[in-house]
């Protein structure tokens, strides 16, 4: 913090009635949020050799001894663990595409192209956050509960596809019953079910999802739970489509009602253990399920309506839908996995598309690393930027020794990269809850 103090000077502290010494009785205190631009400068790295005088007259041989030097990002090249992590936090956390990037540079008078900086960004990853990501990614097929989701990208120079076509960014993540979470994001030319059945091949649990039958396919290992968040959304459009003065009492609107009726015992069960929030299911949530569903084969609506593809998407997913009363660990919607894509979804608003497989594969790995640390109330700029540091003089004294030392609870991980919490901050909102 930065104090200013305003004082008089010592010839004006006479009291204007008597003449007498003014003296400090008090002060008067308001703050102001001083913004300091960030600015770059070049770091020279000067390694000093040393040799022995008295080996250099008296003997043919000279020991060469050099000071300890730490290894750069890209060998070569001239980015900093600082100016990697302000790209990929700006492109990756903050939707700044390199292009914007360039322009931000350049009114700093830094000549830096969007080429360069993508080319950075993709060796990086691959030198150094590609097994940290492998190790995630064992560590996440640890659990016995995630949520999988998964959205469009366009890839405009994929091999054997056009420009036009669309790839797929698949995510799986961990659920709220898990002490460190993981957000992994996975960059694949297509949406065949074949792929999260390998990424989870070493998975064994339950896996929430939407309603894409892709999923429905994997191994009997692997349950798939549904998402009671997307019934309701089909159940809610159809209310909207009806004038207001019919929306009450229609079927669309009690369909709503059963869904917002068990989504309201998930916040009454929130702080219970898994144990107890399975036996309150069983006694609360179960029986409105039953009587749903009993009401659902009741109806008699037209299948092209919204409502009859809702009443559809109801029964065809049945089986789904109902597991989350199965463990007290599930959750009633995929709410957590949808919340995790957005930030790829945000981003892709202002990028529109990677250029090669190479970046697509690159940015799914920036966006696990960033989401992974926000999950974690790491700071994703200084938790790159340590990364960046130790990740290329892993097992050099005073560094990180194993790849295992950069995931999520770490002991390693230092105290200035994680964000200090703000005093009188709300509880964040559980996963389940409505958006």
């Amino acid at each position: 913090m930065e104090v200013i103090e305003h004082e008089l000077p010592e010839d004006a502290r006479i009291c204007p009635d008597c003449g007498g010494s003014l003296h400090t009785m008090g002060r008067e205190t308001r703050e102001e949020l001083k913004i300091i631009p960030s600015k770059a400068v070049i770091l020279k790295h000067i390694r000093h050799i040393y040799a022995c005088r008295h080996c250099e007259d008296t003997s043919d041989h000279v020991p060469i001894v050099k000071a300890d030097m730490p290894e750069p990002v890209i060998k070569g090249g001239f980015a900093s663990p600082d100016t990697i992590s302000h790209i990929a936090v700006q492109k990756f956390m903050m939707a700044s595409p390199l292009y914007r990037q360039e322009q931000e540079w350049k009114q700093n008078g830094i000549s830096l192209s969007r080429q360069t900086m993508s080319n950075w960004l993709i060796k990086a990853s691959e030198a150094w956050l590609e097994p940290i990501y492998t190790a995630m990614k064992y560590r996440l097929c640890e659990h016995e509960v995630l949520h999988g989701d998964e959205t469009v990208l366009q890839v405009l120079k994929e091999p054997g596809k056009t420009a036009q076509s669309k790839s797929y960014m698949w995510l799986f993540r961990t659920s709220g019953e898990a002490k460190h979470q993981i957000v992994l994001y996975e960059y694949q030319p297509d949406r065949k079910h074949t792929h999260p059945e390998i990424f989870l091949k070493n998975f064994s649990g339950f896996l929430h999802a939407d309603g894409y039958d892709g999923y429905h396919k994997l191994p009997e290992n692997i349950t798939v739970v549904g998402c009671m968040a997307h019934l309701r959304r089909k159940l809610f459009d159809a209310l909207k489509i009806l004038p207001k003065d019919k929306q009450s009492g229609s079927y669309a609107a009690k369909g709503v009602d059963y869904c917002d009726r068990l989504f309201h015992f998930e916040k009454q069960f929130a702080l219970l253990t898994s144990e107890t929030r399975f036996k309150e299911r069983e006694r609360l949530s179960k029986p409105i399920v039953n009587e749903f569903y009993k009401w659902i084969e009741g109806l008699n609506v037209l299948p092209d309506t919204l409502l009859g593809k809702a009443v559809h998407y109801a029964q065809s997913q049945r089986k789904y839908l109902e597991r989350y009363l199965l463990d007290g660990r599930l959750e009633i919607s995929n709410n957590r996995a949808e919340r995790s894509i957005k930030p790829f979804v945000i981003g892709r608003k202002n990028w529109l598309f990677s250029n090669t497989p190479n970046g697509a594969r690159a940015s799914a790995i920036y966006y696990s690393l960033v989401v992974t640390a926000m999950e974690n109330g790491l700071n994703p700029f200084e938790y790159l930027k340590w990364i960046f540091t130790n990740a290329p003089n892993l097992g050099k004294p005073g560094y990180v020794i194993a790849i295992e030392d950069f995931l999520p609870g770490s002991t390693q991980i230092p105290q200035s990269v994680f964000i200090p919490k703000p005093q009188g901050a709300e509880p964040e909102k559980y996963a389940w809850e409505e958006d």
